[in-house]
């Protein structure tokens, strides 16, 4: 008879990451490490966590550790799309395991063939600039068009326009939360989560059912987005932001790091700028990324015309198709706008105009999709 070296029943592994002074470090020790399951396990355990596990296995359906553990397993009998996943589980990923402290078990929400594909996350500002959006939305849509699932954390701004953006190319997105699976955080974003779940998204955590959000679930949830990815592509982030926590994990798992540039004169660009002179990639396209991963074979065909809906009631036109880019607004102003940011003043200079003269018409083109203000000034875009 074979000699177990490790837990073989869900229940077991949601016990032990139940357990006081054991965290995941340790657990994952014991994984390796791999004595006798249970007795070696319960000799490396601390005492009050070894006396603890020994009465959960002896006594079954006795003391708080039991109701813990059945409360929590009572959320998974409310729906087939919920689901616990443990070391075990043939949807878990392996990618976790190069961790130093792998979340012991994951709670998922949602469609587990999301987990099978090759992951890329999408990071930044939870404030970011309108350029930023447009940025996350697009290069999220572009991997999630080329076969990636987009990870991110559902949080507000750069995230929401990540998710956002992987489903409108119809494609898989992963959220991993700092809360509990059933928790919505921010209740904002009910509609997206919703539509995530809708379209065969899928919700992540390593708390319980019922954990309310904290402040110091949100970087330890930062490792399961970087470890669940084979790069991590910053759009825009502050100096002292949780992006660059995620951008420092990312490098630590050896996993690579890639940052959008961004204009001198905007705060959330900074925290970009810094990564790129510490050695992140320097990337303006979905091709400068995937040509920094393993290979693969990935899909290249063009993708369709589509509008950027991060934020609800806003739409920023992106990626025109050829027929769109014949067209020309039929205010000239346009002409003297590029994709560097242009100042008002520095228009004042080149048309002559009054500053209210030229908002009034800047105002009529932004509202047409064919200008978008940015930090630093105006752009050109493409309706």
């Amino acid at each position: 008879m074979t000699e177990l070296t490790k837990p073989s029943m869900p229940r077991h592994w949601l016990a032990l990451s139940m357990l006081p002074r054991v965290g995941a470090k340790r657990l994952m020790a014991l994984r390796q490490a791999a004595p006798a399951w249970p007795e070696g396990w319960l000799a490396r355990l601390p005492a009050e966590a070894a006396q603890m596990m020994r009465h959960y296995l002896q006594m079954p359906g006795q003391g708080p550790l039991h109701a813990r553990v059945e409360a929590a397993m009572a959320w998974l009998e409310q729906s087939s799309q919920h689901h616990l996943l443990t070391p075990e589980h043939p949807a878990w990923p392996a990618m976790l395991d190069e961790l130093p402290d792998p979340p012991p078990v994951l709670w998922a929400w949602g469609a587990l063939e999301a987990l099978s594909l090759p992951a890329l996350a999408v990071v930044g500002t939870r404030r970011p600039t309108r350029e930023g959006q447009d940025n996350a939305w697009r290069f999220a849509r572009d991997m999630a068009g080329a076969g990636y699932s987009v990870v991110s954390g559902l949080a507000l701004g750069v995230d929401g326009c990540a998710h956002h953006g992987a489903l409108e190319a119809r494609g898989a997105t992963v959220a991993v939360l700092g809360c509990g699976i059933d928790v919505l955080y921010p209740r904002t974003h009910a509609r997206l989560r919703q539509q995530l779940l809708d379209q065969d998204g899928l919700l992540l955590s390593e708390h319980p059912p019922g954990t309310r959000a904290h402040p110091q679930h949100f970087p330890r949830r930062n490792r399961i987005i970087t470890g669940l990815s084979l790069g991590v592509l910053v759009v825009e982030a502050a100096m002292a932001s949780g992006s660059l926590v995620s951008a420092r994990l990312a490098m630590e798992q050896n996993r690579e790091v890639f940052a959008l540039p961004g204009s001198l004169h905007n705060p959330q660009a900074r925290g970009c700028l810094w990564l790129i002179r510490e050695g992140a990639r320097l990337v303006t396209s979905l091709e400068e990324i995937l040509q920094e991963l393993p290979e693969r074979q990935w899909g290249s065909a063009p993708l369709a015309p589509a509008v950027s809906t991060c934020q609800s009631g806003e739409q920023a036109p992106l990626t025109p198709d050829a027929a769109a880019q014949d067209k020309r607004p039929e205010d000239p102003l346009w002409q003297s706008l590029d994709d560097t940011p242009v100042p008002v003043d520095a228009l004042v200079e080149r048309t002559g105009e009054s500053i209210a003269a030229l908002q009034s018409r800047l105002l009529m083109l932004e509202l047409d999709g064919w200008a978008a203000q940015v930090a630093g000034g105006w752009v050109r875009r493409l309706a």
